[in-house]
């Protein structure tokens, strides 16, 4: 599981779609798998998924102002204190791994830079799987 997965838990509750699992497709059955199967009298006609439900909005500024602090963290502009606040490791390693994760560019060796980077990142990622976030943390 990645960092991002690990904030995402922290976060959104375990029936939100966020942090539920990617669905597997069956394979189809070893009968129609095979090369000399019989073709079908008329072709199946693909199935139409339902239409999905809108995404459950989880209130982020609310759930994380009201964790409870051993410190006064500022999780609004700081990834190592919003990692803190999680109970997640904010060290430099671990920032550089989420950082991999979601895919940065820049000099892993500028933290401060990546720092910013990272924060904004993880919240637009937040906002774009059913987070509400406030707009001056998104782009």
């Amino acid at each position: 599981m990645g960092i991002l997965s690990n904030i995402f838990h922290k976060i959104f509750p375990s029936t939100h779609p966020a942090v539920q699992p990617a669905s597997t497709q069956a394979a189809p059955p070893a009968s129609m798998q095979s090369a000399g199967a019989a073709p079908a009298a008329a072709p199946a006609k693909a199935a139409v998924p339902p239409p999905a439900a809108p995404m459950e909005q989880v209130d982020v500024e609310a759930i994380l102002s009201g964790m409870p602090q051993s410190q006064n963290l500022n999780w609004r502009t700081s990834i190592v204190d919003l990692l803190k606040l999680l109970n997640l490791d904010s060290s430099l390693q671990s920032r550089k791994e989420l950082a991999s994760e979601l895919d940065y560019k820049g000099d892993t060796g500028d933290s401060a830079s990546m720092n910013i980077w990272l924060h904004r990142q993880v919240m637009n990622k937040l906002a774009a799987n059913g987070g509400k976030v406030p707009a001056d943390l998104k782009d």
